[in-house]
């Protein structure tokens, strides 16, 4: 069972068929895929999908579609991730364009990180991005993650930034 999680705005929550086509969406747009692994046709986009609902099967964990409670919209995805030769747990998060600059990625990350403490005992967690992505960057820094420094992940360089530990 997938634990639906609140904020003040947000709704983290099981994926559903229906958000394929934002997630679709997301995934074509190269402002948007740009640094969540490029853009994708549909049946990659699909494949990837899977594989986010997949993780809650292998691992108990994976990312949640978010959804701004005001319209039952999906807006994107925030959660912990950790595919196969990830060096440890993922925070991370992703956005629909129309959804940047509002808070809300920051309020889903911080939603799911105290979730990833208190029921999965992940008391820190680290986020990995492109050294250009800037606004996660900024983002990690408001989260109180700490830049540790760069590491080789999936034949590429990512910035690794640490998040406080939570107690529970």
């Amino acid at each position: 069972m997938i634990a639906v999680l609140e904020t003040e705005r947000l709704r983290l929550r099981e994926w559903r068929v229906a958000d394929f086509e934002p997630y679709a969406a997301f995934y074509a747009n190269e402002a948007t895929a740009k640094y969540a692994g490029g853009v994708m046709d549909r049946a990659a986009a699909w494949r990837d999908l899977a594989t986010v609902i997949g993780q809650w099967t292998l691992r108990g964990y994976s990312f949640w579609a978010v959804e701004q409670k005001q319209s039952n919209a999906f807006i994107g995805y925030a959660g912990v991730w950790h595919p196969e030769g990830w060096p440890e747990p993922e925070l991370g998060w992703g956005l629909i364009a129309s959804a940047h600059g509002k808070g809300f990625a920051t309020e889903a990350a911080a939603r799911a990180r105290e979730h990833a403490a208190s029921a999965w005992g992940l008391k820190t967690l680290v986020s990995y991005m492109d050294p250009d992505n800037q606004p996660s960057r900024r983002l990690a820094g408001r989260l109180g993650a700490k830049f540790e420094g760069y590491c080789d992940l999936e034949g590429g360089k990512a910035a690794a930034y640490r998040h406080p530990t939570v107690q529970t």
